[in-house]
């Protein structure tokens, strides 16, 4: 995908940068100090590699110029997902935003550093210097500052480079690239100076008298020995509800999954209907104001995502290590989703009276599958229980249709009543939908048995969308502080075992 406009960089980068919650960015350079760091220094970070240093640590953003980088990440096959350079480059499955490059010259040495403070951007020949400025607008779209760690920068181009394995290094114009190395120190200094009243604290990571980290150290600071009681293998799953909140526009749910990501749930949650079949004829020519018509249904049509869609999706969730599931109202949509291969099928509360669809669903289903309660009653259980016996997995999730809803309609107490029943049923996982506002009654559901919690989400502001009274923002904090209310209420729920704690003592022994 490729984008020749200029406003296109600021919204590329930030996409990539949303994935991350942590204020950390790696600068990622090829001296031989890399071999020092372990890999797993890097994950979970921001990475922005330089030339084809992705070879040695997969990269989220490159940036290059030189032919004989677009050769050589060709030939070993592309490993970040942005590239922003002024050559052709395009490989299949990333981005690429091209930016003018700007040779250096030794009337222009003073221009370079001024551009690293100012608007635009352009890639220079040190190309730190570029990777930087990106560094920068990442503050400024997050902001709050940034600590980066500029990691291989050894400027010694007679020590070789880091290892690489299966391949090997193309060398380019080494005469020029040995010029530049050798003169790029003067550069860090200068960049590190002109920094210093930015949103960029960088440290620069190796042996030189203004190293802050050498490589053994950056290794200790991110791979600390913890106590084995301060690691959680959370056993509740945050569902981050996108509904029909992307609008349609893949731009925008791709957006709010990366949020998601980043704040830390779990999945996310899409909406699949038949609209033609689900609505009737007079439903869809009524009366519906909205960006995409004045009809109903053109405003449902325009909700509804393709097959290009749900494999952009499928596949954007696989890169970025986030799963997702679909609420599904209907058999065509069912029949639909299945080609997918999705590892939850979700039927809502809105289908609770569609009892052959839900029976179908049932039968023939081989997944897990995620249950909503609301508007029904015991009945609805007992049929629900002999109906979806043989599921692998049935998430009964308490629901309350409001939007929002009152606090004494939450009944979360039916969820430890779900418990009680998953002592019968095996099959059964408690689960919470939140339709109520904020944390709180979430947090009950887990000290109650939830194993599920489910919280619908937007992307900003608007009039006219279904569900924004309850939807925590995912331009805000809103929603990174539910996911860690939950938390902290897992942590504080503990175990149902009875055990001496490490933090307890006898006061009076024996």
């Amino acid at each position: 995908m490729v984008n020749l406009m200029p406003d296109n960089f600021s919204s590329q980068i930030n996409l990539i940068a949303s994935t991350y919650d942590t204020d950390t960015i790696f600068i990622l350079g090829k001296g031989t100090s890399v071999d020092k760091v372990p890999a797993t220094v890097f994950d979970g970070h921001l990475v922005i590699g330089v030339n084809d240093a992705e070879r040695i640590r997969r990269a989220d953003i490159t940036v290059f110029h030189a032919d004989w980088v677009k050769k050589a990440l060709k030939d070993t096959g592309p490993r970040a997902e942005l590239y922003v350079t002024s050559t052709d480059f395009a490989p299949e499955g990333a981005r690429t935003v091209r930016v003018p490059h700007v040779p250096l010259a030794q009337e222009s040495s003073d221009l370079m550093m001024q551009r690293l403070l100012s608007g635009g951007f352009v890639i220079e020949d040190v190309l730190f210097v570029s990777a930087l400025k990106i560094a920068l607008e990442v503050a400024r779209s997050k902001g709050r500052s940034q600590t980066v760690y500029m990691v291989g920068f050894d400027f010694d181009a007679s020590a070789g480079y880091a290892a690489i394995s299966g391949a090997h290094y193309e060398q380019g114009d080494t005469q020029k690239r040995r010029l530049i190395i050798d003169m790029q120190e003067h550069f860090l200094l200068n960049a590190l100076y002109m920094l210093g009243t930015t949103d960029l604290d960088v440290m620069h990571v190796g042996y030189k008298t203004f190293s802050r980290l050498t490589p053994e150290d950056l290794a200790l600071q991110f791979s600390p020995s913890e106590p084995a009681t301060d690691r959680h293998d959370w056993a509740v799953s945050i569902v981050a509800e996108i509904t029909t909140n992307h609008f349609g526009d893949r731009g925008r749910l791709e957006r709010m999954v990366r949020a998601a990501r980043a704040a830390g749930a779990d999945f996310v949650k899409v909406q699949k209907r038949d609209v033609d079949s689900f609505y009737t004829r007079t439903q869809l020519l009524s009366p519906y104001t909205s960006p995409f018509g004045t009809t109903f249904g053109a405003y449902r049509h325009q909700l509804e995502l393709s097959a290009e869609d749900f494999q952009f999706l499928d596949t954007l969730c696989k890169r970025i290590g986030m799963r997702w599931f679909a609420s599904i109202l209907d058999e065509p949509s069912y029949r639909f989703i299945r080609d997918f291969k999705p590892e939850l099928v979700k039927l809502p509360s809105t289908i609770s009276e569609h009892r052959d669809y839900l029976a179908k669903v049932a039968s023939d289903s081989d997944t897990g599958i995620v249950l909503s309660t609301g508007m029904t009653d015991k009945a609805f259980e007992a049929w629900v229980l002999d109906t979806f016996s043989k599921a692998p997995q049935l998430y009964l999730m308490q629901a309350n249709s409001a939007y929002p809803t009152p606090a004494q309609d939450c009944n979360v107490a039916v969820v430890r009543h779900y418990k009680h029943l998953s002592r019968d049923h095996p099959h059964i996982i408690p689960a919470y939908s939140s339709h109520d506002e904020g944390w709180f009654g979430s947090c009950l559901a887990i000290a109650a048995g939830a194993r599920m919690v489910e919280k619908h989400v937007k992307f900003g502001n608007t009039e006219w969308a279904h569900f924004d009274a309850v939807a925590l923002d995912l331009t805000t904090g809103a929603f990174r502080e539910y996911v860690t209310r939950i938390r902290e209420a897992e942590i504080v729920m503990g175990s149902e075992e009875k055990t001496i704690a490490p933090s307890e003592h006898h006061k009076y022994r024996r």
